[in-house]
């Protein structure tokens, strides 16, 4: 009954934040048209005033679909430079492949800040690599580059960690003996496992309670930072610091932080310069010979590593795992092209573990997982972007500071530049010979001076998880289910999650 109530709750306070944040926009309508249509500063970019929050959705439950017509249409009224009014805040929308290259590539420096939304910047203060700026951010990316390639990340090292892993987790595949059950559980723990042995320098069973609670509240952060209470306090944060979702993430954030927080002070009690055992071992050295150097102006300090743990922790367990349960349930909605990856993986590696190596060899397989990135587009808005100094971009004027959404899943949809850019065509991938190719517009990392830190673990991962897990299984709808009866219909959060569902891992 009191969870009964507490959940009405929520839904009414999410509907009226929903009216609420409704009211205000559409109250802001004539006010942003006289100040931005009416006025002599007509060059900068023209407006559409929106909702941001049906912005996202609309952007991301039409990513399976139809967002050519979408972005066909809003390219046609106002061109692929457009903004939108996010409360008082008018930002730019970046629009197709030709158009997020030149501000992501060609002009890097201008487009290369980062943006925070109200939320994250109380979260962070700044601090970390994900969301922060300025010369911490340089210095803070520079270094986890550096020493993550160290520590094996798109190494012999990494492949080994990634191997050991399929293992474990295809123990807990085989455990259901060919029957249905939601996956996502077991495929979140083995890729959140790669990155902690990376970070930590070990690996966490799969029933570790704290492995487990940070897990659990990463997931649910990805579901609120999206809620209507969310985006509103946001766009209005002066007004809406009471809403209840607010306090949610912050709660999760402080929760985060103090467990992460005593993974290091372990650590810490056992450190030895001479051997780091994991990032987390190389910042604590680097810390230490400043202090001891007496060098107290520095960004080697607890909050960045706490917030470079962190992000690291959840983007590299959040994108990877989600574009993993993705393909699997690819695989089983298109039973042909599961055969075709599988009679590859028979022809080429026998019963051997299949190995980085071999990609070159799997141009199928290979093409395959790269499809799966690109037909997901799992992340179709860029984290926003903020130009570094006014620039004259493709006719408009942007003025420094102006926020900037790249539209990736415009790029990767792109009608110009793939062939069938609504529906999940492997072919895209391959030339007239059956080889593997590259593809200019493939943006699922994004591009530039903010591009993914990790696309290089991630594509390791994805083609050893990927291909050990073919090996291994054939996935299927469960009994009685036609394949083509699979929803591909996202589940949008931050990332656009496949819909719940359950596939049988049939043991080959």
């Amino acid at each position: 009954m009191t969870t009964l109530l507490l959940f009405t709750i929520y839904v009414r306070v999410e509907w009226i934040s929903y009216c609420i944040l409704a009211f205000l926009q559409l109250s802001l309508l004539s006010v942003c048209t006289r100040n931005f249509l009416f006025l002599p500063d007509i060059q900068s970019v023209t407006v559409f005033p929106v909702l941001f929050l049906l912005f996202y959705l609309t952007i991301a439950t039409l990513s399976m679909s139809s967002t050519h017509a979408l972005v066909e249409c809003l390219s046609k009224k106002f061109g692929s430079v457009f903004s939108v009014h996010f409360g008082m805040k008018k930002v730019v929308v970046l629009c197709g492949y030709r158009t997020v290259k030149e501000a992501l590539l060609t002009l890097d420096e201008a487009f290369g800040e980062r943006e925070a939304p109200t939320i994250l910047q109380e979260q962070t203060k700044g601090h970390g690599v994900l969301w922060s700026g300025g010369d911490s951010w340089k210095e803070m990316r520079r270094f986890a580059l550096t020493n993550l390639r160290d520590f094996g990340m798109g190494k012999k090292a990494s492949e080994e960690k990634i191997i050991e892993e399929c293992q474990h987790l295809s123990v807990v595949l085989q455990q259901f003996k060919g029957e249905a059950f939601d996956m996502s559980n077991a495929i979140t723990f083995a890729v959140s496992n790669i990155i902690c042995s990376i970070v930590y320098g070990s690996r966490f069973n799969y029933n570790d309670p704290e492995f487990r609670g940070q897990i659990g509240r990463a997931d649910a952060l990805n579901h609120i930072q999206l809620s209507v209470s969310t985006q509103l306090y946001n766009l209005y944060p002066s007004l809406f610091k009471w809403l209840l979702n607010r306090r949610r993430i912050l709660n999760i954030s402080a929760e985060n932080k103090k467990q992460t927080w005593s993974f290091i002070h372990h650590l810490k009690e056992s450190l030895n310069p001479e051997t780091c055992r994991g990032f987390v071992d190389t910042f604590l050295v680097r810390q230490k010979h400043l202090e001891d150097s007496g060098n107290t102006d520095t960004h080697f300090h607890d909050d960045n590593l706490v917030h470079m743990v962190l992000d690291l922790f959840i983007a590299g367990t959040e994108t990877t795992g989600t574009t993993l349960r993705w393909s699997l349930l690819l695989m089983a909605r298109y039973p042909l092209i599961q055969d075709r990856v599988q009679g590859e993986l028979r022809s080429v590696l026998g019963g051997r573990q299949v190995q980085m190596e071999d990609r070159k060899n799997l141009p199928y397989t290979n093409a395959v997982i790269h499809e799966v990135l690109r037909f997901s587009s799992i992340i179709p808005m860029a984290l926003p972007h903020k130009t570094s100094r006014d620039v004259t971009f493709r006719g408009h004027l942007i003025k420094k500071g102006t926020t900037v959404y790249p539209l990736l899943v415009s790029v990767l949809h792109d009608e110009s530049e793939w062939e069938k850019p609504r529906s999940f065509h492997p072919d895209h991938f391959l030339d007239t010979d059956g080889k593997f190719t590259k593809r200019d517009a493939f943006m699922p990392f994004s591009a530039g001076r903010r591009i993914c830190l990790g696309e290089t673990l991630a594509r390791m991962e994805l083609f050893l998880f990927f291909s050990s897990l073919l090996q291994r299984f054939r996935f299927t709808p469960p009994p009685g289910v036609p394949e083509e009866e699979l929803d591909l219909t996202p589940n949008v959060c931050f990332t656009l999650l496949p819909p719940t569902h359950k596939l049988c891992a049939v043991a080959l």
